[in-house]
């Protein structure tokens, strides 16, 4: 897999899709709207609302581009619970020195139902997980330094 490639859920691609959507579309005519507005109102060099708006679409236009790369550059994850691997798109229980856990494997974009915690899949732990079975211990160096081991309990379909 290439290093540009992101794997996302089928859910994670489609919130992705909508909002490319929205921005491109609704979002950006009433910015243009609003910019058009404050323009009537004259002199741009002291106009906040002017500024604001421009400031806005910037921002919507760099997000824009950020999601097209995004979504050009995805593979959907295909959740396979038989082969018991850890998976972007899977639950995953883990038992962190005697504290059970349940995370979800995915990007920032993944809102798994049940309240489980999203871990991502670039993160250092997500990175060890990937790939590992049950009955596995999995290490990790967090953000302090410090080397974290995992073992692996459960790993499901949401």
């Amino acid at each position: 897999m290439d290093e540009n490639t992101e794997v996302l859920t089928q859910d994670a691609f489609e919130r992705l899709q909508a909002d490319l959507k929205y921005r491109s579309t609704e979002l950006r005519e009433e910015i243009t709207k609003r910019i058009e507005v404050a323009r009537a109102h004259g002199d741009l060099k002291e106009n906040a609302e002017y500024h604001a708006a421009k400031d806005e679409q910037g921002l919507n236009e760099d997000r824009i581009r950020q999601i097209e790369t995004r979504l050009r550059n995805a593979t959907i994850s295909e959740v396979d619970v038989a082969s018991g691997e850890v998976a972007v798109g899977m639950i995953v229980t883990i038992d962190d020195d005697g504290d059970i856990e349940e995370l979800f494997v995915g990007s920032m974009e993944d809102r798994p139902e049940g309240g489980v915690d999203v871990v991502g899949q670039t993160s250092p732990m997500g990175r060890a997980l990937l790939g590992g079975k049950v009955g596995d211990t999995v290490s990790y160096v967090g953000p302090t330094g410090a080397t974290f081991d995992v073992t692996i309990k459960e790993v499901r379909a949401p």
